[in-house]
């Protein structure tokens, strides 16, 4: 069963909450990932070699939701061969050029690939909303634009995973307070996340919004419960682990195919080496 709230229509981000735990504890759900981390391997491994599908992670959040902490522990469990993290900060002046999907489009991943976004897409969707940057209109013809784009992708059988990972405004009020106390953390700390913060209901509208109309069958949003670091990344683990698994039999199938083709290659290699047919190779 997910740990997630799979997004089904209107949603409203209060009535989910941010403190669930799954009836575990910390070392508990930390157990549960240790044992989850080694499945994750072999499924890459499996997409990577096999080149069947992709995978799109994208994660969003508010301000010291976990983004960062979340990658960090996928990447425990991932090949570093077949992983990018693409990171969406300010758009460039290239990028202002042209469609707001376009430099979105050019981080998605190869097939056999697995690609995170650190904040994405939505960012032209949930920013500009808030601080008015774009009319209405246009940040509603956008959501229609970005469900087409995640449909070309999981038509082009890539799979989109979208988390939000979903803080109290309270958690977050503390996280801020702890980079201030750490030395080793003072390099996050960043005046505009406090003057973001006042538009939290702001933000929380624009997310409910987005949420509610970019939710499809093939790339739904999970809603993550993300006041516990270690919760939040079971949460995320899980979802991707099960995500991957219904593909496993096909890509077995496609691999063990693969084998066959390159053992009688390596046969018929040995037999002309020979030169008696006995399948034996010299030296």
């Amino acid at each position: 069963m997910s740990r997630t709230h799979v997004v089904k229509g209107k949603v409203d981000l209060s009535k989910i909450d941010t403190d669930k735990d799954g009836g575990l504890n910390k070392e508990e759900g930390e157990a549960k990932i240790a044992k989850l981390l080694p499945e994750l391997y072999e499924l890459q491994e499996m997409m990577f070699a096999a080149g069947q599908n992709a995978l799109l992670i994208v994660l969003q959040g508010l301000d010291t939701s976990g983004k960062e902490g979340t990658i960090g522990c996928l990447s425990r469990g991932i090949n570093a061969h077949g992983v990018k993290v693409a990171p969406f900060k300010q758009p460039t002046e290239l990028e202002l050029a042209h469609d707001f999907l376009w430099r979105a489009h050019a981080q998605t991943p190869a097939k056999g690939m697995i690609t995170i976004f650190n904040r994405s897409h939505y960012e032209d969707v949930l920013i500009v909303k808030v601080h008015k940057l774009v009319p209405e209109d246009q940040i509603k013809a956008r959501y229609g634009h970005i469900k087409n784009f995640e449909s070309l992708l999981t038509d082009s059988e890539t799979i989109v995973l979208k988390f939000f990972l979903h803080i109290s405004k309270e958690v977050q009020k503390e996280r801020l307070l702890d980079r201030e106390k750490d030395p080793e953390k003072a390099w996050k700390l960043n005046v505009g996340d406090w003057k973001e913060r006042k538009l939290w209901d702001e933000y929380i509208e624009a997310y409910e919004d987005a949420l509610s109309k970019t939710s499809t069958d093939n790339a739904p949003w999970h809603v993550v419960p993300a006041d516990h670091k270690w919760y939040r990344n079971l949460v995320v683990l899980e979802a991707v682990v099960d995500a991957l698994k219904p593909y496993r039999d096909d890509w077995m199938t496609q691999l063990r195919e693969e084998g066959k083709v390159a053992m009688a290659e390596i046969d018929a290699f040995r037999k002309v080496k020979s030169g008696k047919g006995s399948g034996k190779a010299e030296g």
